[in-house]
């Protein structure tokens, strides 16, 4: 068994390899379950007593030496299967990543948001779930006003009412309630109401309501505000139309229509009149000062309220409101480079 042993030693030492299936075969005949090794050690129960102490080191050492033979033979055979030179070439050009662009209703947010805070209003933030109080009854809106329908409003509670908010007023309520005049802001975000979807409206879109409240605010501060923002956003020769309306938070009220880009030619985007409607606006009632906590017979304020994808449309000559929500990438490649 001896001279078995020692004829182990000088194969395992004189083995050379070239591929995975001949280190794999090495294992095999070495180091396996079956293999020579264990085979060995199988036998060593024959050996006589006066011999084992001998053959015992013998044996531990051709394990010890075909075990470090397979790992050096599996390294040499890792690093010729590597490519000379470096592994990577920091000369090479980098790969060039192509760059997105900006959604257009993120683009028209942000130009908003830009053009009143040249004005001085800052931006204010509320939550997307609101209770009754800050979304109507603070607003002034009658327990028995339609937007309170189901048909009208996501209602995720009935009692207490909680709802998916139906316009970005909810945040002047909060603004006004914590915060004593004077006050300028805006409220940007995004608003549910249950409509049916079509190329004109949607359950979700976006808004940007403003607010001034101080001493001495009339509406002639209000139509010349709105005036400088049509301007700044859809060109010098923009003009503005107001037009009587009725909301329940302002008083008196009006709707705002800019003149169309088509300059009275009539286009589908204005129904061929001349003038597309783009927000509503209007005095604050004195009711929603008061239940905000602020003096009205001390203050006095102007709102308006506008739909970024109505401005989108105008702005961009979009014909189908639905684009915005479908993130097609031929669609939103157009807007490539547009900040």
């Amino acid at each position: 068994m001896k001279d078995k042993v020692a004829g182990y030693l000088g194969e395992i030492a004189a083995v050379r390899i070239d591929s995975h299936e001949a280190l794999e075969a090495y294992r095999l005949k070495y180091l396996s379950r079956k293999g020579v090794v264990q085979q060995l050690f199988a036998e060593f129960k024959t050996v006589a007593p006066e011999q084992r102490r001998e053959m015992g080191v013998l044996l531990n050492e051709l394990k010890e030496k075909a075990q470090e033979r397979f790992d050096a033979l599996k390294e040499a055979l890792e690093r010729s299967a590597q490519p000379s030179g470096p592994a990577t070439d920091f000369s090479r050009p980098a790969i060039q990543h192509p760059l997105g662009s900006r959604h257009p209703i993120a683009i028209v947010r942000n130009q908003v948001d830009e053009i009143f805070t040249r004005l001085g209003f800052v931006v204010s933030e509320g939550p997307e779930i609101e209770d009754d109080w800050h979304n109507f009854s603070a607003l002034n809106f009658a327990p028995e006003h339609p937007a309170r329908d189901m048909q009208d409003t996501f209602f995720i509670h009935r009692d207490p009412e909680v709802l998916l908010r139906t316009h970005t007023s909810s945040v002047q309520v909060r603004v006004m309630s914590s915060q004593a005049p004077p006050i300028r802001t805006i409220s940007p975000g995004r608003v549910f109401r249950n409509e049916a979807i079509s190329a004109r409206a949607h359950v979700i879109f976006h808004q940007v309501e403003g607010l001034y409240i101080d001493k001495g605010v009339s509406f002639a501060d209000l139509r010349q505000t709105l005036l400088y923002f049509a301007r700044e956003m859809f060109g010098e020769e923009t003009r503005i139309r107001l037009r009587p309306s009725y909301f329940p938070f302002t008083e008196p009220s009006a709707e705002m229509d800019i003149s169309c880009s088509c300059k009275g030619a009539g286009c589908r985007i204005c129904k061929y009149t001349g003038w597309v409607e783009i927000l509503g606006c209007g005095m604050v009632d004195p009711a929603v000062l008061a239940n905000c906590g602020i003096d009205p017979e001390v203050y006095s304020g102007y709102a308006f309220g506008m739909g970024i994808e109505r401005m989108t449309l105008v702005k961009y000559n979009v014909n189908d409101l639905r684009l915005f929500f479908e993130n097609d990438i031929r669609f939103l490649r157009q807007f490539t480079g547009v900040s």
